[in-house]
């Protein structure tokens, strides 16, 4: 019954004239929604077979059949309660849908009846809109023809109005013009002018119009010469000039000699500026600073500024810049605040009057932006020259390797104030050369801290000779000499000798802690609140090359190769160096190669975030060179020390008359004294090298004294049953003996360690003393002496080598030498050779 309600209801809403393919496109959408063909049916491939229970041909009684034929009874019963089941759930599901839609089916009737209440309201209400249209459309219509008329009229009494208000203003306007004049109101004045212009060149052939149009031109010129009047004086302000020029060029000016004159008024007075900055850098300044002093805890302060920590008085004082009336951070500051920025406001202004201004009519096809920014470019970029060339004047002022802070926000806020320019007038050239004025500066900085770095070093190097030369004389606590504070800690002279192992290590720690200082120094160039410290032009560079290459590692260079030149003093005894001097050079090099280098390389890395995307120098090749330097001071070392104990050898037989000498009583100083020099040697090497490695002694080392002297003896027992060729079979023997002995390289490389470098000064030594030999001719007496003296050597210098028999070897051919140099050979014996030696 509802159902019929409700079919009944949407019959009589539904109008008559409605759209057939408009039903038929819902019946469509509703039957696409349930899966229906245009029969009504599911759109599903129809299913012939008759015994499909859910198909269109399905025959009961073919089913029945096919099930009593095929299936038992049993099966037959569970068929019938299957389909049973099946039944039941399909009216169960029937019921529930009908119920489900009842409210649905209510609420939809409900709607309909309200619907149709509606639209009976709506048309009636639209009945009487029509209606009240239609009254008003007559309405105006005969109002309309009633004013026709009037109408008519008045639009020709309001054209006579306007045109009357025209012919007002231009007989007006010269009068106007001349009270705008008076006023000074120049941009109403050219306002009005340009609003009358066209008008009176139209009508110029009339009388009227044409002395209304000279007299205008009259005032306009008057008032264009006041304007250039007010443009030269240039004491008008930004914004006056501003307005003058637009006005000119309102006036047809010609656009090229405006931009000229613009800009050489903003010259004259950007060159107030640039003049007042050179002025400043003219200003007398005082040739000497403030002294420095040194704190108890070792730290140069000064007045004027302070230096790294550490930093000698002496270099810093050398190096400090001038006292001036203000400090670079002012200098800057005023540089900015009124060059920059003055600049910066004649490009804004320039800019909005000549590039940026909108072209009509003429100007268009003049090109004006691109004449007026190609001056604009020229103007910049001659005065930012000029302006630079102050600014680098200033910097390089900055001499000191004092506090960085300053300078470091000098060139941040040069830097960052330059970025205005480039804002302004993309593509000028100012901003990257107001980078690379940062970028120099930084590098002048690096190659100042450099040159102080190295001073220190030739200053401390200068103190540790004065600790050696004078040995009495030294700082308590640091262990170098001088009053300066060179190493830290307070001075103060004591009576005690230097210790080179002090020497050494407060040295070392004054070179790391300088270090240290400088890098901490140059560590605010890449502050994160510095600007240019985090560009990719600056921070990579500046960082890569600068500290590391041009810093770090340029100073290791530099202490290896200033080492290396105490190697290439000329002279016998090594020119003025102490030899104590290169075996501490030697072995600072050395613990720079095995950790100081990597230490101090690894601390800058670290501190710099240093990335290597160039060939930078590796620790290793820095390494290498620090051992070789330290290679070569020891190299050298033991040759000074070996020719100054040579020099004495060479002396003391060169001097002596060797035919003619007394029987030997005692060992000759001279042998004692080589045997202090070398044993003082053994103990200072011993103080910075380890002991080193020797060859197992035999127990009776002291007591071979036979068998070094055996050649000899021999020679000497069966001289006398020689033929004249006995000397000759003699010598035969002796170089065939020498044929199978181990070759001694004399000037042979040493290893860093005690016995070795001990080895080398007593291999020169003893075959300086050799080759001395060989030059002289001896007597009976001589030869015993060079007996006991080669005894006493032997007694004594076995200890120092690393191998005895090198020693038993050498002074075998010095005794076996003077055997063949002797005109009477006649050898001691050994037990009185031995009695001299052990008394003395």
């Amino acid at each position: 019954m509802d159902a019929d309600l409700s079919a009944s209801a949407a019959t009589d809403v539904t109008p008559p004239d409605s759209d057939p393919a408009r039903k038929r496109r819902v019946h469509g959408m509703l039957k696409l929604y349930y899966g229906l063909n245009e029969e009504g049916k599911p759109d599903q491939p129809e299913s012939l077979d008759p015994c499909d229970i859910n198909g269109p041909h399905f025959d009961p009684e073919v089913f029945l059949n096919k099930l009593r034929k095929e299936c038992s009874l049993t099966e037959l019963m569970d068929q019938e309660s299957c389909m049973v089941k099946q039944i039941r759930s399909l009216d169960s599901d029937m019921q529930t849908l009908v119920y489900e839609n009842y409210n649905k089916f209510i609420s939809a009737t409900d709607t309909i009846r309200k619907m149709k209440n509606d639209f009976k309201k709506m048309e009636d209400e639209m009945d009487c809109l029509s209606t009240n249209m239609a009254a008003i459309t007559e309405f105006s219509a005969r109002i309309s023809g009633t004013l026709q008329d009037q109408h008519t009229q008045i639009t020709k009494l309001s054209g006579v109005h306007t045109l009357l208000r025209k012919l007002q203003f231009l007989f007006e306007l010269p009068a106007r013009l001349n009270k705008c004049l008076e006023l000074q109101a120049y941009a109403q004045a050219v306002s009005s002018h340009r609003r009358a212009r066209c008008v009176l060149q139209q009508y110029s052939h009339m009388p009227s119009f044409r002395g209304i149009q000279d007299d205008c031109h009259a005032i306009m010129d008057q008032l264009a010469q006041q304007l250039r009047q007010k443009f030269r004086d240039g004491g008008s302000s930004a914004k006056d000039l501003s307005e003058c020029v637009e006005l000119l060029l309102q006036l047809d000016e010609p656009a090229e000699e405006l931009c000229d004159k613009f800009l050489s008024h903003a010259q004259s007075r950007l060159e107030t500026d640039l003049l007042g900055l050179e002025a400043e850098l003219r200003e007398p300044v005082s040739v000497s600073g403030p002294k420095a002093t040194v704190d108890p805890a070792g730290s140069s302060t000064s007045k004027a500024g302070e230096g790294p920590a550490g930093l000698t008085p002496s270099t810093s004082g050398t190096l400090l810049s001038p006292a001036s009336r203000t400090d670079i951070l002012e200098f800057i500051d005023r540089g900015c605040n009124e060059f920059v920025s003055s600049l910066c406001l004649v490009i804004a202004s320039y800019q909005e009057l000549f590039v940026n201004r909108p072209q009509e009519g003429d100007l268009a096809c003049k090109n004006i932006p691109q004449m007026a920014s190609g001056k604009l470019h020229s103007f910049v970029d001659t005065l930012a020259a000029r302006y630079f060339t102050l600014v680098e004047r200033r910097i390089q002022e900055e001499k000191g390797v004092g506090d960085n802070s300053l300078l470091v926000r000098a060139l941040d806020r040069f830097h960052r104030r330059l970025q205005a320019v480039s804002k302004l007038l993309p593509g000028s050239a100012v901003p990257s050369q107001g980078t690379e004025i940062v970028v120099r500066a930084a590098r002048e900085r690096i190659r100042q801290y450099l040159s102080a770095l190295q001073t220190f070093y030739l200053d401390s190097l200068t103190d540790v000779r004065q600790a050696l030369a004078a040995p009495r004389l030294s700082v308590g606590g640091a262990g170098v000499a001088g009053g300066r504070g060179l190493l830290g800690g307070e001075s103060s002279v004591k009576d005690a000798s230097p210790s080179l192992p002090d020497l050494l290590v407060s040295l070392s720690a004054s070179i790391l802690n300088q270090i240290k200082s400088v890098l901490a120094s140059v560590h605010l160039f890449t502050a994160k609140d510095i600007t240019f410290s985090n560009k990719p032009y600056f921070k990579g560079e500046f960082c890569s090359e600068g500290v590391r290459e041009g810093l770090v590692v340029s100073f290791v260079k530099f202490v290896c190769q200033s080492s290396r030149q105490f190697c290439e003093s000329a002279g016998d005894r090594g020119g003025t160096t102490p030899p104590a001097l290169l075996l501490l050079l030697s072995r600072l090099c050395l613990d720079y190669e095995t950790s100081t280098i990597s230490y101090i390389l690894t601390l800058t890395d670290e501190q710099f975030l240093v990335q290597h995307h160039s060939p930078v120098t590796a620790v290793t090749a820095l390494c290498s060179e620090a051992r070789e330097a330290a290679q070569k001071l020891l190299n050298h070392y033991v040759k000074v020390q070996g020719l100054i104990i040579s020099q004495m050898l060479r002396k003391s037989v060169e001097t002596r008359d060797w035919v003619n000498t007394i029987e030997p009583r005692n060992v000759r100083a001279v042998m004692k004294r080589v045997v202090e020099d070398t044993t003082s040697i053994d103990v200072q090497v011993g103080l910075l090298y380890e002991e080193g490695v020797r060859k197992a002694h035999s127990s009776d080392s002291s007591k071979r004294t036979f068998s070094v002297y055996s050649s000899s003896r021999q020679q000497a027992r069966y001289a006398p049953s020689y033929t004249p060729s006995a000397p000759m079979d003699t010598n035969l023997l002796s170089n065939i003996h020498k044929l199978f002995s181990e070759r001694i390289d004399i000037f042979s490389p040493v290893e860093f360690n005690k016995v070795s470098v001990l080895t080398g000064i007593i291999k020169i030594s003893l075959k300086t003393f050799l080759e001395c030999v060989r030059l002289r001719t001896f007597g009976r007496y001589g030869l015993q002496q060079i007996q006991v003296d080669c005894h006493y050597l032997q007694m004594y210098l076995w200890r120092f080598v690393s191998d005895e028999n090198l020693v038993h070897f050498l002074l075998d051919e010095i005794v076996g030498s003077a055997a063949h140099r002797c005109l009477d050979p006649a050898p001691m014996e050994q037990s009185v050779i031995e009695v001299i030696c052990e008394r003395g």
